[in-house]
């Protein structure tokens, strides 16, 4: 496609927008954003464009000279990969386009945790990395700053390495190689039926089956690092569902799934409960030491887990009962399509 691109866009911290007219990716519009291109609850994004990442929504702002704004500001108030690769698309959409589905199944990646691209999974690792204070090769005051200056040092940092990285991802491999083999073997894992998943598609619920023996490895998800003895991605690519139970052993624990915090363009996922009232339940009966909590709604992959200890005196088939039994019950108490106060 021959597109006549917008100027490169010039990135400005959140805090010091003022009222300086600017365009926001992957996040909220403030008082002088001109043009929105997020796939956050409750945006502004126009019609027209709206896409399931936010990455894929600036590719499709870049498709429409007709909507282009003479605007060279760009923002975002958080650091992820979706927010990175959608601000790159317009800080130096040339090179973007160039790396166009690339850097769009990375978003995906880093989103959704759904990626067939072995090299959109190398990047989406590398990425996660350079954002970890514990491996990341980036100057360390970047980490020790406060939350907001560590926001506008990654984006800095980042956006003047991806060239670089893009054009030499194997010379990356220190940062991608270990996440990548356990994505790799939790493939296999569930192709030979040692790891299964159940769906109870009524209630959009996946349920993982994961051997009582099988070691928890270092996951890196939404600038956090997660044990998980099967990737995400692996289980993310086998199945739909938005509510997941993953099953260990004794080891219990639910979780929403990305998805359903975002407002997608392609499909309705399930809306979510809130299980606070459902651990209040589970304590009840819980008599290993732990305390069942819920991480809430509002969080972007939630979980329903039992803290302090490993292993629940609950069984598997009653701790399944009584989610299905509380989905069932309780109203929705997050929808990104429709405001609260519109409700």
């Amino acid at each position: 496609m021959c597109t006549a691109l917008p100027n490169p866009a010039r990135y400005v911290p959140f805090g010091e927008l003022g009222d300086q007219p600017n365009i926001i990716v992957d996040g909220r519009a403030q008082s002088a954003t001109v043009l929105t291109l997020s796939h956050w609850p409750w945006n502004a994004t126009p019609a027209d464009l709206r896409r399931d990442t936010s990455t894929e929504i600036a590719f499709a702002y870049l498709d429409r000279p007709d909507l282009h704004q003479q605007v060279e500001i760009i923002s975002n108030g958080h650091f992820d990969e979706d927010g990175l690769l959608s601000m790159f698309a317009l800080v130096a959409p040339d090179l973007a386009m160039n790396h166009r589905q690339l850097l769009i199944d990375t978003a995906r990646a880093g989103d959704f945790g759904v990626c067939t691209s072995a090299d959109a999974a190398r990047l989406s690792f590398v990425l996660a990395a350079y954002a970890d204070a514990g491996l990341s090769p980036l100057p360390a005051d970047v980490f020790a700053a406060t939350a907001c200056e560590k926001v506008s040092g990654l984006y800095r940092s980042m956006l003047s390495l991806l060239p670089r990285l893009l054009d030499d991802l194997p010379g990356q491999r220190r940062y991608w190689t270990d996440e990548f083999r356990h994505f790799e073997q939790s493939q296999d894992l569930l192709q030979s039926g040692q790891v299964s998943i159940d769906e109870i598609n009524a209630h959009d619920i996946a349920i993982i089956h994961i051997p009582a023996d099988l070691p928890g490895r270092t996951v890196r998800r939404y600038l956090q690092c997660w044990n998980r003895p099967v990737h995400p991605f692996a289980v993310h690519n086998q199945t739909d569902c938005n509510r997941l139970v993953w099953l260990q052993g004794r080891s219990i624990e639910a979780q929403y799934r990305y998805e359903s915090w975002v407002e997608l363009a392609t499909k309705r996922t399930s809306l979510r409960v809130d299980l606070t009232g459902l651990a209040t339940r589970l304590n009840a009966t819980e008599s290993s030491g732990g305390k069942w909590e819920f991480e809430g709604v509002n969080d972007v992959a939630p979980r329903l887990h039992l803290r302090g200890v490993r292993e629940t005196t609950i069984d598997a088939e009653t701790f399944i009962a009584e989610l299905v039994q509380f989905l069932d019950a309780e109203p929705a108490a997050w929808d990104p399509y429709r405001k609260p106060e519109d409700r």
